[in-house]
């Protein structure tokens, strides 16, 4: 069961890349793509539950540091909120690894599917946007 679960948060996490990169390629606009510099959250019982909640939590708040912004509202909001739903993702695998409560396990696999969604509609939101300058 546990090579499964690890199996899946492995497919998971390489799905989110993919789709990430792609959106990432297909938008072409510099100002909406993260740069390389950029933490990455790693799911694995290595690390105590404890240190997986600061990582998330750490590889979020950059997210959202490093947003490019614009100054159109909503095109900001977008890049500040992906990072913030990633993070909801995060925190879910982490609880997956450390937990077998069946409320808790279908609550942390909902969030990661519909904050996966979420990110993927924001994303497709973004590559309709027409370029913007960045306001001073």
């Amino acid at each position: 069961m546990r090579a499964a679960l690890l199996a899946c948060l492995a497919a998971l996490s390489m799905t989110a890349a993919r789709a990430d990169a792609q959106e990432h390629h297909h938008h072409g606009d510099a100002a909406a793509t993260m740069p390389a510099t950029a933490p990455a959250f790693v799911a694995s019982t290595a690390k105590p539950f404890a240190a997986l909640m600061d990582d998330a939590m750490a590889v979020m708040d950059a997210g959202m540091q490093q947003a490019p912004m614009n100054g159109n509202p909503e095109h900001d909001f977008i890049t500040m909120m992906m990072p913030h739903h990633q993070g909801a993702v995060d925190m879910a695998k982490a609880v997956l690894l450390y937990t077998q409560d069946p409320e808790i396990r279908n609550l942390a696999l909902g969030i990661i599917a519909e904050q996966q969604n979420e990110i993927k509609v924001m994303q497709a939101w973004l590559q309709r946007q027409p370029p913007k300058e960045e306001t001073p």
